[in-house]
């Protein structure tokens, strides 16, 4: 069944590269929306049909671990999958976010990994 995503980062070129590996990695994309920060992420997420949020931590205006906390902390939102793309390093952020359930993969990344980390979050949310 083919996936509404929403990918979350301040950069374009990040954006793009994001889409064209979730293309090139063969997943099902219905629809692909875009933003460049999580306040931008949070108001998208009120205004379409999203099966997978694609986040970057480190963003301006509202940062990532942000914008998932406030999706965790609302009814609406609260169940939809989200996968980390990030450079943050810290094993803490790491850990805390593994606690909600989020999926991380470090950049750089291949669309390999994108592939199989999003078919394992598509199967464990009963969507196959």
């Amino acid at each position: 069944m083919p996936m509404n995503i929403l990918i979350v980062d301040d950069s374009a070129v990040m954006r793009s590269m994001i889409l064209k590996s979730l293309r090139m990695a063969g997943l099902d994309i219905a629809a692909a929306h875009q933003a460049t920060n999580g306040l931008e992420g949070l108001t998208l997420l009120n205004e379409h049909p999203i099966d997978v949020v694609i986040a970057d931590i480190n963003m301006p205006v509202m940062n990532g671990e942000e914008m998932i906390q406030r999706m965790k902390a609302d009814d609406k939102t609260k169940n939809i999958p989200v996968l980390v793309i990030s450079t943050e390093g810290s094993e803490t952020r790491k850990e805390s976010l593994k606690e909600q359930g989020v999926a991380f993969i470090h950049k750089p990344f291949s669309p390999e990994q994108i592939r199989d980390t999003m078919n394992a979050i598509h199967n464990s949310a009963g969507r196959t």
